[in-house]
């Protein structure tokens, strides 16, 4: 009980200097705790991926089309369950800020294929019968306080004109990892529209969705749905739906590995403040450690005289910086378009990192004080003018 009050004594000797020490901790590892977020929200699509589902898409690249014809012959390729199929509308909702998926799909086989979408049976039904209707996320519907029978009109800008939406449904994610930011609507409507206006897009959809019933066949689907299609005017290109989003998350994987690097560079940022604090401590206490010696201290109570102030003032630190990370990442998250991060959270993995940060930046920066102090002589310690 001594050497704890000790410890807290000790640490709190220079008041100043211990707060401007913690606040440094604290800023530090709510940086960690942020860059870390965004880096595992970047990769929050591939861990939502499903193993028997694969997309198949235009061989050159995802921006190209594929005809409409092609869901009939895939469908008939043994291993495949249900197809169904999609298209990037984007447009323009409200202004040019406001950014989430915008999806044209087939109505009768999409909720088959992600039924991690869950709707009600009567949203269903309604949705299928309006040719004009939509269903959002609920994170969509919250951010835009939108309910059951609003209109969305969204100016469009890869298919021209107005386009005018009714919210029949709000899917809620049946998992964490569930994207709730996306709007589906209807094919055929957007089909019928290009049609008239004779843009020359019709009957043309941006990728197949492709559910198998064997996760194991997923190389064998693959080789077959591409051969099928080889040397066509339209090759396909077939692979998991993890590679593909993994695809997506490679193109930025310069921005993702700088992120990663400068959230461990900050831990050493942490370690040099903290080690400065206590190589500070060491030296002005070099005499006390002396006379401590003189009336019978041990080299274990010097070691946890050292020790525990150390980590006394990471854990304060490490505590403050993680207790505002919480409302620093959401604030951050509710700032930001819902589109861009479908799932953006505090994940118990960064959480496991930071504590264990602490604790061993607690420990590496009192190494040096420590050395110092069990290798002073009692003679030397009392003769130091410092």
């Amino acid at each position: 009980m001594r050497i704890i009050k000790l410890i807290f004594k000790n640490a709190f000797r220079h008041k100043l200097r211990t707060l401007l020490t913690v606040v440094g901790i604290s800023i530090a590892v709510m940086a960690f705790s942020l860059l870390r977020t965004v880096v595992t929200a970047w990769s929050a699509g591939v861990e939502a991926s499903a193993a028997n589902r694969l997309i198949t898409r235009q061989a050159i690249s995802f921006i190209f089309p594929l005809p409409l014809a092609y869901r009939d012959q895939i469908a008939q390729i043994p291993g495949v369950d249900v197809v169904t199929y999609a298209n990037w509308f984007q447009g323009v909702y409200i202004d040019k800020n406001q950014f989430f998926a915008r999806l044209a799909v087939d109505p009768e086989t999409i909720f088959k294929v992600y039924p991690e979408f869950l709707l009600t049976d009567e949203e269903y039904q309604t949705f299928l019968k309006e040719r004009n209707s939509c269903i959002i996320g609920q994170d969509i519907a919250k951010q835009y306080n939108l309910k059951i029978g609003d209109l969305m009109t969204i100016e469009g800008d890869i298919y021209p004109g107005n386009w005018q939406f009714v919210v029949r449904g709000i899917y809620k994610p049946r998992d964490k990892t569930t994207d709730a930011t996306q709007m589906l609507f209807h094919w055929n409507y957007l089909n019928e529209r290009m049609i008239e206006l004779g843009v020359g897009r019709d009957n043309e959809v941006g990728w197949y969705i492709v559910k198998i019933k064997d996760p194991s066949q997923t190389g064998n689907v693959s080789e077959q749905i591409d051969a099928l299609f080889k040397n066509s005017r339209a090759e396909t290109k077939t692979e998991s739906e993890r590679a593909f989003q993994q695809g997506f998350v490679q193109a930025s994987s310069a921005i993702i590995t700088s992120m990663n690097v400068i959230s461990f560079v900050i831990i050493g940022i942490i370690m040099l403040v903290l080690g400065n604090t206590m190589i500070m401590s060491a030296r002005e206490r070099t005499r006390e450690y002396a006379v401590f010696k003189t009336i019978g201290f041990s080299g274990g109570h010097m070691v946890g005289l050292v020790l525990g102030e150390s980590l006394f003032i990471s854990a304060l630190g490490g505590g403050l910086g993680l207790f505002l990370s919480f409302p620093i990442i959401e604030g951050f998250g509710s700032v930001i378009p819902r589109g861009f991060f479908p799932v953006f959270e505090l994940e118990p993995i960064t959480l496991v990192f930071a504590v264990s940060s602490v604790i061993l930046i607690g420990v590496a920066a009192s190494i040096f004080p420590i050395q110092k102090a069990l290798r002073t002589s009692i003679v030397d310690g009392l003769r130091f003018i410092g």
